[in-house]
């Protein structure tokens, strides 16, 4: 049937462009503490690099929150969620954590999302959970073990672990949220819109905690060191907000609407690699081998525990809609028989 194998076409395009954007989404999380580390060791406050980060995207994507002014009238509750999980709470635990332990530690360590979002599927949204997704849950569990060397008597900062595990627990809230509302079709809000919003509702809400106007400007003006080679502040700064920001947000909400949050959050995990690599690299933050082998096993784990749910599927020729269908359509806006 003509009809069907062109839906089925169009689903594979679009599945592709999705991994496209999630893997570039992955690689722009992934060069943020790289970046962020040496403006922090030069003397800036981890909140103020993450107020500056957030409220510098917020700037470059206003046009688009004017354009789209209609939409806190319309999804206050999803903007609002947004702006304080996705963006504040994500940012401000991580790179309170980045201050702590290392980047590749923080993020292998923020990167048991995926395991904690299968929890949400499970216990909230009450759908089926596979074994092979459990058994990827106790695989992340026992890999996090051997990060932070618990034999050693929990080698790396407590409170660092902490707030690193709160960057997971807002990153569930992240992949939520980018795929609420995808399920109204063509009235669902604007991703775009979304990210606008979410990011100056993030600005304001890190304005109160971060208090920039305590922020030592002068560290800007200068240079920080990374690894050795001087590399001047505004530039580190300006990769933060263009590409680890603006670029990886777009992406990465734009990749989830195409996916699902659980397909998305697998491929996000290379973030966590990327990361480490680069923080082995341009940092000379060196890991042992049983916190490599640690950060694998993670990594296989959050893999294994999201691996069996599949991508949306534009061509499932099935009813939408039906909350007890837990593969069930959310965002393929014409995709009716």
């Amino acid at each position: 049937m003509p009809v069907r194998t062109s839906q089925s076409s169009q689903g594979s395009r679009g599945r592709g462009i999705g991994l496209g954007l999630a893997l570039a989404s992955a690689v722009a999380f992934g060069g943020s503490g790289v970046a962020a580390k040496p403006l922090i060791e030069a003397g800036l406050d981890p909140l103020h690099v993450v107020w500056l980060r957030v409220a510098g995207a917020a700037l470059v994507m206003l046009p688009l929150a004017v354009r789209h002014r209609a939409l806190p009238r319309r999804r206050p509750g999803l903007l609002a969620g947004f702006g304080l999980l996705a963006v504040a709470g994500v940012q401000a635990c991580y790179f309170a954590a980045l201050s702590r332990i290392p980047v590749g530690v923080a993020l292998l360590v923020e990167y048991l999302a995926p395991a904690l979002l299968l929890g949400w599927v499970r216990f909230v949204q009450r759908r089926p959970v596979t074994r092979a997704a459990a058994v990827g849950v106790v695989l992340a569990v026992g890999g996090l073990a051997c990060v932070v060397e618990v034999w050693s008597g929990l080698g790396f900062d407590a409170l660092g672990l902490l707030l690193a595990l709160g960057a997971a627990c807002c990153q569930v809230g992240y992949f939520v949220l980018a795929d609420q509302g995808a399920e109204a079709g063509d009235e669902a809000p604007d991703p775009l819109g979304v990210i606008a919003h979410g990011l100056l509702v993030g600005a304001a809400a890190l304005t109160v905690v971060a208090r920039p106007w305590t922020l030592d400007w002068s560290v800007l003006a200068g240079t920080s060191d990374l690894n050795g080679t001087p590399v001047a502040a505004g530039v580190l700064l300006a990769w933060i907000v263009l590409v680890a920001t603006v670029l990886a947000y777009v992406t990465g909400v734009l990749s989830v609407r195409r996916l699902s949050p659980q397909v998305a959050g697998v491929v996000a995990c290379l973030e966590a690699v990327i990361a480490a690599v680069l923080a082995w690299v341009l940092l000379g933050e060196h890991l042992s081998a049983p916190q490599i082998t640690g950060g694998v096993v993670v990594l296989l784990g959050a893999f294994v525990a999201q691996s069996s749910a599949p991508a949306k599927d534009s061509a499932r020729p099935v009813a939408r809609g039906g909350p007890d269908d837990p593969e069930r359509e959310l965002s393929a806006p014409g995709a009716t028989a």
